[in-house]
This record gives structure tokens, C-alpha cells and sequence, in this order.
């Protein structure tokens, strides 16, 4: 079980920072791969809300210069939520990067 949870852990990390994939994303894919329900939770529960907002955030400034209309605003939206972050984390941070841009 131990090396069950540094595995989840360790996949947890590099899936967020290579792949910018989103916890929801994370857990489909440690399941699939049979990890333990109760070893995940704590893996992916390491990074808060806004942690998870900033990476959003991270990956719309790398595709998206500017959200300029309503397309590419659910271009966007639809990338964060493909890639594992809850719908409501996503329209967050399309805001927040329309407010930067």
C-alpha cells in the first residue's frame, strides 16, 4: 500500500506538471490503472482550489494570446475541462485570463 500511495502521488505531480492535466483527469486515469480509492484522494487533495485556478490559468496564457469572443472563450473552457479541471474551475479561470488578457 505504501508504494501504492508514492505511486499516486508521484503520478498525481507529474501528470499536472508535465501534461497540465486537471485532478478529475488525474483520478479516471489512477483508477484505471488500479490504484485504490483511498490512496488517490490524498494525492490529488495536496493542491488547493486556487492552486488548481493558477494552473488553469498557466495553461490558457500558454494557448490562448487573448479570449477575444464568445468561441474562443468556450475553446478555452472546453480545453480545461478535456484536460480534467471541473467545468466551474474552467469558466474561472477563462475569466480571470479575459480580465488579464
Amino acid at each position: 500500500m505504501l508504494d501504492d500511495a508514492r505511486y499516486a502521488e508521484r503520478f498525481t505531480d507529474d501528470r499536472r506538471a508535465l501534461m497540465g492535466w486537471g485532478p478529475e483527469r488525474i483520478e479516471q486515469e489512477l483508477v484505471r490503472r488500479g490504484v485504490a480509492a483511498e490512496l488517490i484522494e490524498p494525492a490529488l487533495s495536496r493542491r488547493s482550489r486556487d492552486d488548481e485556478l493558477e494552473a488553469a490559468c498557466g495553461i490558457l496564457a500558454e494557448r490562448f494570446a487573448a479570449l477575444e469572443d464568445d468561441r474562443e472563450r468556450n475553446r478555452a473552457w472546453q480545453l480545461l475541462v478535456r484536460r480534467g479541471y471541473e467545468p466551474e474551475l474552467a469558466y474561472d479561470a477563462v475569466r480571470a485570463h479575459a480580465r488579464a488578457a
